[in-house]
């Protein structure tokens, strides 16, 4: 097996070096912090509109038994090759660097454009939602909300331009004031709970035909949405102490227990604010039903104080985000399948500079669309690539790639691995029996046509695979 990025810029003793520093708890606190952030406190009210009631609340089990699968998959993969990059190092490797590996990896690269920047811009606006809370006439001007959330994504981007062992350290305090944040909503909740609101099931709410299936499907959609993040720790493979072990550590802890906070945050929200305030798109509740639940129990100044909090737990969201996505491009220069001049650290700080820039400058021109647009977009636009990408290239490994030593196996092999491909391709189909949710199907096969055209192009023109002149004998 090939040189690790890491590897290769170690080659050279006086080249900086990303430092393995993260531990198990660092490497979880970074995963949950970006697991949580915004998404539970913007999502719960278009989760409950998917089914019309709070028999939509079921949604998050099956996120949650896809997440677990899927995090298995991750797990496996991160212990075996730890590298930064994450899922572009698991694409790579697992579908051979010399073929078919160079077409995965670019297909990554070119899909990530499209949504990762978009899932960090999503925690952005969110926070401006709670912002507008807050400051109350700004919703009165669209484009000063489009401009603050830009401005949000840059904040972060110039807090990210450190050490990872400061960043490090600051993540640990976001992560104290998530736990904080959500669980003054869940024990607030719980003790206050309306048993009639929980139970305001509408008609028919459990008849399993095609509708209930279909709504099924596009909240499981927007609750995956929340647990995106238990891989973030493998974009930070690079710089994660005994990666064999802290990797599943941290994917699989962080997945449990974001599942429990997350339903129980969802619980406390129905069980004190009618859902059917909640569902009306543009309402108060709708945009930030976490203030009005405070406000409900204990009064404005709660509503004012869950506001503050929640923008700090979104920040914290934003900023594990970027942190680890910024070693993408990084990654991907280090191996030529992107522009070299993005494969380069701080000579100071040992962090990849360039590519953090590049990140940020994307997630301010991602945060002025809209953020339903951007979270259904997202999520089928890495669905093909990356989520389904990833199983079969695990399959690869298994069968043929004995060369690659497996320090973690994923239980009950190959059930969960195919568990998750069935639950990834039932939320990819799903939005198409929406009015309008072809579309999203639309710009996620036409950014992977497009990406395949690039990547043909330039392989003719590089004389790359599979253009390549074959091999003079006893050449590999």
């Amino acid at each position: 097996m090939g040189n690790t990025p890491n590897q290769a810029e170690g080659a050279g003793a006086a080249q900086p070096q990303l430092q393995r520093k993260l531990g198990i708890l660092n490497a979880t606190s970074i995963n949950m912090s970006n697991m949580i952030g915004i998404g539970p406190f913007i999502t719960v009210p278009p989760i409950l509109a998917t089914l019309g009631g709070p028999q939509a609340l079921i949604s998050w089990f099956v996120g949650a038994l896809v997440a677990i699968c899927d995090g298995l998959v991750v797990s496996e993969l991160g212990a075996a090759l730890p590298g930064s990059g994450g899922a572009y190092v698991f694409l790579r490797d697992s579908y051979g660097r010399a073929r078919w590996g160079k077409l995965m990896a670019w297909m990554f690269i070119w899909q990530f454009l499209f949504s990762g920047t978009l899932e960090i811009a999503s925690g952005s606006i969110g926070m401006v939602q709670y912002l507008s809370f807050i400051w109350k006439d700004l919703t009165l001007h669209p484009w000063r909300i489009k401009f603050l959330a830009a401005g949000i994504s840059a904040l972060v981007m110039f807090s990210l331009y450190r050490k990872i062992q400061d960043i490090a350290k600051l993540m640990m305090i976001l992560w104290i004031a998530t736990l904080a944040t959500t669980g003054w909503v869940i024990i607030s909740g719980l003790a206050r709970m309306n048993p009639r609101l929980v139970f305001d099931f509408p008609p028919h709410a459990f008849d399993l035909n095609w509708a209930f299936l279909l709504g099924l499907g596009n909240g499981t959609i927007l609750v995956i949405y929340n647990y995106l993040g238990y891989n973030q720790v493998c974009y930070l493979g690079g710089e994660v102490k005994n990666p064999g072990r802290t990797i599943p550590y941290a994917v699989i802890l962080s997945i449990l227990a974001v599942t429990v906070i997350d339903f129980l945050l969802s619980f406390s929200f129905v069980a004190v604010v009618p859902w059917r305030e909640m569902v009306k798109e543009g309402s108060v509740a709708y945009n930030a039903v976490a203030s009005v639940f405070m406000g409900q129990i204990y009064g404005h100044w709660a509503a004012i104080a869950i506001s503050v909090m929640i923008l700090c737990t979104a920040f914290a969201s934003v900023f594990a985000l970027m942190l680890g996505y910024s070693r993408v491009p990084y990654a991907a220069a280090l191996d030529g399948a992107f522009f070299r001049w993005f494969g380069v650290l701080h000579p100071e700080g040992e962090f990849p500079h360039r590519s953090l820039v590049l990140i940020g400058v994307l997630c301010i021109i991602a945060s002025f669309f809209s953020l339903v647009q951007i979270i259904t977009a997202l999520i089928l636009a890495r669905i093909l690539v990356v989520f389904i990408g990833q199983i079969i290239g695990l399959f690869i490994i298994r069968k043929y790639r004995h060369e690659i030593k497996l320090p973690f196996k994923m239980w009950f092999y190959p059930i969960p691995a195919i568990l998750a491909m069935i639950g990834w391709f039932y939320a990819f189909v799903s939005p198409a029996g929406q009015p309008g949710g072809g579309s999203y199907m639309i710009y996620a096969f036409g950014t992977i046509l497009l990406g395949l055209v690039a990547y043909f192009i330039l392989a003719y023109r590089k004389r790359d695979w599979p253009f390549a002149a074959p091999s003079s004998p006893g050449r590999t």
